[in-house]
């Protein structure tokens, strides 16, 4: 994806990547002395008329245990010392026709397929090196839909203060989600949502790593979020940089999405903890036509603390589109009310 920060000195970049690479590949041959074999991990995707967006990572993921629940036990790290398959070649099945792809360097696959599906959550399979399929689902956008969501994560839907170092650390690491804290009367307002739009896709796009992708569908379903795509990015070095630029990431994917869907107007829902209104201000400004409204939440004064810091939120009265703010879901769904984007 493209970078926006100034590129560092090349050649050490470059270094720090391919040492990465040859790190990963010692890992790889060490798991696979151990019989250990890798699986792919599939993340909620979306699609239109004739392709989907399918998404996921190939992995070889440590041993997990059950607790005495029956659940698995997976605390953040564990995700981040499974092992990525670079350049593995992925099956993917949907209906009756297969498709091979490969994997970037990372493990991740992130590729655009034909195919032609109905309306709605649908269904597809992941294979890698004839392991067991894993099944994936897809959110396809009919023709006739005209509303959709793009929603932040980070203390926009769960209360994380990512930017703080240390607290993300710990967050990202350690904590598993049943520690984990949703922002107040969010999943009530995106379930209002996608109930009174019907067929409308939500789409979760998040700064965070791949990794945490797991912990994520797990905190989601378990504070009664609406299902939705989930659109994350990888860690690391690139050819130019020493890690991936979040904000880079969100302007990409937002961009995509109004190309992919012009007839679609997004209610664009973030915070003002980190980019999200500079981002949506200028996504604005290039595709008028494509938003509906946008919903910044203001975080408190110890979120903000704890994230840094708050970013001003500009005078947005004169904008062609609805702009609201709220200290919570309650609140944002009150304002969206206010302005019609939902029933009163």
């Amino acid at each position: 994806m493209p970078e926006t920060a100034p590129p560092l000195p090349h050649a050490k970049v470059l270094w720090l990547a391919r040492l990465e690479r040859r790190f990963h590949a010692w890992r790889e041959r060490r798991a696979r002395r151990r019989g250990q074999l890798p699986t792919v991990m599939a993340f909620p995707g979306y699609g239109g008329a004739d392709w989907v967006r399918v998404v996921g990572r190939v992995m070889i993921v440590p041993p997990v245990k059950r607790t005495g629940s029956g659940e698995y036990a997976v605390r953040g790290w564990r995700s981040f010392v499974a092992v990525p398959i670079g350049y593995a070649q992925v099956t993917v099945r949907i209906g009756e026709h297969s498709h091979d792809i490969v994997a970037d360097r990372g493990g991740v696959v992130d590729t655009v397929i034909p195919a032609q599906l109905a309306s709605g959550w649908q269904t597809l399979t992941m294979q890698v090196e004839g392991q067991e399929p894993v099944e994936s689902r897809v959110f396809i956008v009919g023709s006739e839909v005209r509303f959709g969501v793009v929603s932040d994560v980070d203390d926009t839907v769960m209360v994380t203060a990512l930017p703080r170092p240390l607290l993300a650390a710990w967050n990202s690491f350690v904590v598993d989600e049943h520690a984990r804290l949703p922002v107040a009367g969010m999943a009530v307002l995106l379930e209002r949502i996608v109930r009174e739009n019907a067929g409308a896709p939500l789409i979760y796009l998040s700064t965070g790593a791949w990794n945490i992708a797991p912990t994520l569908s797990r905190f989601l379903t378990r504070h009664l979020f609406p299902a939705g795509a989930m659109l994350l990015t990888d860690w690391g070095p690139t050819h130019d940089r020493w890690f991936r630029s979040g904000k880079a990431h969100k302007e990409t994917n937002l961009r995509r999405l109004a190309a992919e869907f012009p007839h679609v107007k997004w209610l664009l829902i973030g915070d003002d903890g980190q980019h999200d209104d500079e981002l949506y201000t200028t996504f604005t400004a290039e595709h008028p036509s494509n938003v509906a409204a946008v919903a910044i939440r203001r975080l408190s004064p110890a979120e903000a603390v704890l994230a840094g810091g708050r970013t001003v939120v500009d005078d947005h009265s004169a904008a062609d589109v609805p702009w609201v703010t709220g200290a919570d879901g309650a609140e944002l769904l009150e304002r969206l009310e206010e302005v019609g984007i939902l029933a009163g």
